[in-house]
This record gives structure tokens, sequence and C-alpha cells, in this order.
């Protein structure tokens, strides 16, 4: 037997084994979600503008590009804040972002956006049902709320609901954990307004995208986009002045879901990439630091450069003394979205005329109850 037939046969008996749990857990989350459908469970839906951006499955999709491209679209329009359960962070309950605040906090990923957007107001809560009070209480400037990862928060029902699929694993192949890697059915797509494939090749054809679509088989009152990433100029972690990473042998430092396309990427830009891998979330610690600086101090080349991506650079930062004694050149990679077939106008259009709406509609009910 081949090696790879092995591997599949040692795959398949792997799947059969979970199959008993995948239907326990498939049962358990389909009881929630009728409960929820049929009104046993209720879900609120409040004046201010939520948008939510999630996924049926369990990280990679490229989720947070696109909550940074929502936050850059409503940046100079409206007083923008977002909320995430704070992943792995080591506090609990709602807390808003401020000067103080780190990674351990909040979570890497709310804390990207904090580093990031200087206007924007980051808050993380693990109920959204009472988070969303809590924050337009303490902060009643907020005109628009961004649920990041709430696609499974049912007890907030939002008025423009996101779904990102990722263009390697559609949902739509995919199978329910522990077989697969879906946190629900299939079928919880439903729930959608925007369905956006995500990590599109940019030369995808519109056949293609054509033939994605019909597997989806989409419902009448849903959109369905394409996007693709883009890497952007990176810029020096002490410093962030711009960098140049052409020429250089790389060490890359990451902790993501999915590093193969950053490798991918690294290796067409630099002259060699030497890889060091860490789970998804991974909080650095002394040993890892040595580690790392190891790897960049036998590597016998020149020039050379270690290279991070933005969320893993959120936990850096909490060495920031330590990398800054070291007196070597760490460069941040930051990343991008765009969607293909030149539908950002319509993406954007759609988002604006929601907003702009419900603000609309609750000025005029606001009006009509003090004029009563």
């Amino acid at each position: 037997m081949s090696q790879r037939n092995a591997l599949y046969h040692i795959f398949s008996v792997v799947r059969i084994f979970f199959y008993p749990f995948a239907l326990i857990y498939g049962a358990l989350v389909w009881l929630r979600n009728r409960l929820y459908d049929t009104g046993f469970f209720s879900s609120i839906q409040f004046m201010t503008p939520v948008i939510s951006v999630g996924n049926l499955s369990v990280g990679g999709t490229g989720k947070t590009p696109h909550v940074e491209y929502l936050i850059r679209l409503m940046q100079y329009r409206y007083q923008a804040a977002t909320m995430s359960r704070g992943y792995k962070r080591r506090t609990q309950g709602f807390l808003i972002a401020d000067a103080n605040t780190n990674a351990l906090r909040i979570g890497d990923e709310p804390m990207q956006y904090h580093m990031k957007y200087d206007d924007l107001v980051v808050s993380v809560a693990e109920e959204r049902i009472t988070g969303i009070p809590t924050l337009l209480q303490k902060r009643p400037q907020v005109e628009v709320i961004l649920l990041d990862d709430a696609y499974q928060h049912r007890s907030v029902r939002p008025g423009l609901n996101i779904l990102i699929t990722d263009y390697s694993k559609p949902f739509y192949t995919d199978h329910i954990l522990p077989m697969g890697t879906l946190r629900e059915r299939r079928a919880a797509y439903k729930r959608a307004d925007v369905i956006i494939v995500s990590k599109c090749p940019s030369g995808m054809t519109p056949e293609q995208a054509s033939e994605i679509e019909r597997n989806i088989n989409p419902f009448p009152h849903q959109q369905v986009l394409f996007s693709h990433i883009k890497y952007v100029t990176p810029y020096n972690l002490f410093t962030r002045e711009a960098e140049e990473l052409s020429g250089s042998h790389l060490v890359l430092v990451c902790c993501i879901a999915k590093p193969e396309p950053l490798v991918g990427y690294l290796r067409q830009v630099g002259k060699e990439v030497h890889v060091l891998s860490y789970p998804d979330h991974h909080y650095f610690v002394s040993r890892d630091l040595e580690e790392i600086k190891a790897a960049y101090d036998n590597w016998n080349v020149l020039p050379k450069v270690i290279v991070t991506t933005e969320k893993d650079a959120a936990r850096l930062h909490l060495h920031m003394d330590k990398l800054k004694d070291w007196g070597i050149k760490i460069v941040v990679l930051p990343i991008e979205i765009s969607f293909l077939f030149e539908r950002g106008n319509d993406f954007d259009g759609l988002v604006l005329n929601y907003i702009e709406k419900t603000i609309t509609e609750n000025q005029t009910i606001f009006h009509g109850t003090e004029e009563n």
C-alpha cells in the first residue's frame, strides 16, 4: 500500500470514529438554532446599526482583514466601535481598550485594531447581549457597532450579517465538528445577508466564481462576493516606518491558523525563508523568544530580518523592551482584502446604505416620540 493510500485509509477510519460525536454535537446545535428560529429563545435587535462578521468554520477564513476593511470604510463617516469576545485574553467581562491596554487584557485581534485605528472604540465582551448596552452607555457617541466573530451569537440579531467562507475549503464541502471544522450545520448560511468567499486567487475567472455561487445556492436576499488577500507595505515594529523585504533572508515568526499562503508570498519576495510557526493565537514566552533569537543569530546569511504578522505583533508588543535590546530589525507585514470583479463599490454601498437607513429611521422614531 502506498503512503498516500495508507494515509487516506487512516483518515477514513478516524472520520468513522468521530461520526457519532459529530451527530451528537450537530443535534445539539440544531436544537439550539431551532429554539431561536421558533422564538423560544429571544434575539434582540438594537436601534444602533449592528454589523456582524463571522464564519461557520473554526478559524482561518480571513475574517480580521474584512473587519478592518469595514473599519476603514466607516473611519471618516461614523464613530464606529468593534466588539469581540477577546479570544485567549486573561481577563473577563466587558472592557474598552485604553492607553494601558495590551493583548493579555483584550486579546490579540482587538489589540491589533486598537494599535492601528486611533479613533476606533475597541471593546470586548463574552456576552454581546449585555456588552452592547454597556458599550452604548459608556460611549454614547458610538454610531455603528461591528461584532467580530459573532455569527453563532444568536441572542443578538444584527442588522447586517456577513458570513466569510474560505475559497480553499468553502462551507458546502466541510463537515460539522469534530469530523470537519464547521461550528454548525451548512444550512446555517441562510442567516447571512452577504456571503464573502475569501482568499480567492487574484486571477479567478467569472466562470469559476459562478460555479462556486451555484454550489452555495444563495437565497434571493443574499449577495455573494469574492475577495482576495493582498500584502501591503511592511513596516518596522518599533518605528512604524516603511521597510523593504525584497533581497533579504527572512525569519518568519507567525502564530496563524493557515501560514502557507504567507510563506509562499515571502518566498517570492525574499531570498530564503526560515519559518518559526506556533499555534494560532499563541502567547510568546521566554523560551519562544530564545528560539527566535537563536534562529536569527545562527543563520549565517546577510541581509536578514525577522518578519511577523500584525496579529502576532500585537502579542510581541508584550515583550517590546526585550525585543528592542536585541538590536534586530523586526518587520510587520500587513494584509488587506480587495473585492474581485470590481464589486467593492457594491459592497460599500450595501453597508453604507444599511447604516444610513437605520440611523434615519431611528431619528424619525425619536423625533416622532418627542412630538407626542
